[in-house]
């Protein structure tokens, strides 16, 4: 099956996105299904201003059922985001410090955030990043697209493809066969 491939069956290590403050829950629904798609471990946000249960009444819009296989975790505060170890937390931000996103290598483990419809990052949100990249276009996108666009690229760097042709069209090449090594061993083995 063509559209699994690279979807976590031959990439290594999981991401996770989330939005800060979103006021939209159509926004928060288009990421869950987007994230869906792409393989993410979990969807979350941080200060939502929707009414209680209102994103369940969503479901009608996702034929794929998203929400029943990807967990959606609400946070209060920034201070109860709770990242797995060794879990990077990669803002999203137009900002002179960000790295471009065409330029930036995604953490094995990341979790990326997005600021919500109208809103940047917090300064205490892009404080507690551990990288923070943006989208290089004209103006401010769409959050749900612009983590669409976020997933896209993290699939594209991390995933194993051949590479590009040099002139318009598909692969002049097959993907290179994945090789399975002997063991790693940091310290040689005592006798």
């Amino acid at each position: 099956m063509v559209a699994a491939r690279g979807l976590g069956m031959d990439m290594r290590g999981y991401f996770a996105i989330g939005i800060e403050r979103p006021s939209k829950v159509g926004n928060i629904g288009n990421l869950i299904r987007t994230a869906h798609g792409f393989g993410a471990a979990y969807v979350f946000s941080i200060l939502a201003r929707l009414e209680p249960g209102e994103l369940a009444h969503q479901s009608h819009a996702d034929t794929a059922r998203s929400a029943r296989s990807v967990p959606y975790f609400e946070y209060t505060a920034l201070d109860q985001l709770a990242l797995p170890k060794g879990c990077q937390l990669v803002g999203v931000e137009i900002t002179d410090e960000a790295i471009d996103l065409p330029s930036f290598h995604h953490p094995l483990n990341a979790a990326y955030i997005m600021g919500g419809e109208r809103m940047s990052l917090s300064a205490e949100t892009c404080a507690r990043c551990d990288h923070l990249i943006r989208i290089p276009t004209r103006f401010s996108l769409n959050v749900a697209t612009a983590g669409a666009i976020v997933m896209y690229d993290r699939l594209l760097a991390r995933g194993r493809y051949a590479p590009r042709p040099l002139r318009a069209g598909g692969p002049v090449e097959p993907e290179p066969p994945h090789v399975h090594g002997g063991p790693r061993l940091r310290k040689p083995l005592k006798p």
